[in-house]
């Protein structure tokens, strides 16, 4: 079995995030960058089925600038076999990345196809959805548990009202949650191997993709400062504000 492992380079998770004086976007300059958390989710499972010998093959898959190949370089330096990075520069959109995935996947014809649940910095949570459409594959999103039995997957998922088990025949679409499992660091001789192990490079343009944005982006703000609280001395005083301050009650 092949799993291909979709990954994304975002603005560290740690950063503070700040918006350009002229409200074009966030600064991106000199800012340290990493994996998307829920890809890291993402590439550790899948290294876990191989190591478990239900998986012969591992593949890292990027789309982005020059830069975005680190994230490839850290997906093999936890146990990815080998990577491809497809060069794209400026913001590529979740159907123009679906659309790629869908060009790699019909070339590599992986068994499982797993990705993050969603991106931290558009928060889109729409790329499996699409690739799945696309391949006409069916999905498992939002996976917290995965089993891997004879040709099928049994995949507990997180919604809104709890767990929910399903199983799904393969090949398929899974988007990783956060709590599906806890990814392990590289080691110092892991990131050394990962060096030697081969990237794949080809352009976006080559696999016949148009990625230019068919969203206009008018403006971006930071959000308004939230006000400071009040102390009330009596449950009284909080019912009289509630009822005729904020009229909620």
């Amino acid at each position: 079995m092949k799993i291909l492992v979709a990954v994304k380079r975002v603005i560290d998770y740690n950063v503070q995030i700040r918006v350009k004086e002229d409200g074009t976007g966030v600064v991106t300059d000199n800012v340290k960058m990493s994996t998307n958390p829920p890809d890291d989710n993402a590439i550790e499972e899948a290294v876990k089925i191989k190591e478990s010998g239900k998986a012969t093959e591992v593949i890292a898959v990027t789309v982005g600038e020059e830069k975005a190949q680190e994230t490839v370089r850290k997906a093999l330096a936890v146990g990815a076999d080998r990577g491809i990075h497809v060069k794209a520069e400026g913001i590529i959109e979740p159907i123009a990345v679906s659309k790629i995935l869908q060009k790699i996947v019909e070339k590599e014809k992986p068994d499982l196809v797993f990705m993050g649940k969603q991106a931290i910095d558009d928060d889109c949570n729409q790329t499996g959805q699409m690739l799945s459409a696309l391949l006409n594959w069916p999905q498992a999103t939002f996976a917290s548990k995965i089993e891997v039995k004879d040709g099928k997957l049994e995949v507990i998922r997180e919604i809104d009202e709890g767990l929910e088990t399903i199983e799904i025949n393969t090949p398929a679409i899974v988007t990783c949650d956060l709590r599906l499992n806890e990814p392990r660091y590289a080691s110092l001789p892991n990131i050394m191997k990962a060096k030697k192990k081969p990237i794949e490079q080809m352009n976006a343009s080559d696999l016949g993709v148009d990625t230019a944005p068919k969203i206009q982006q008018i403006k971006v703000e930071e959000p308004p400062k939230r006000k400071a609280g009040i102390k009330v001395s009596s449950v009284a005083e909080l019912v009289q504000k509630l009822k005729n301050e904020a009229k909620v009650i």
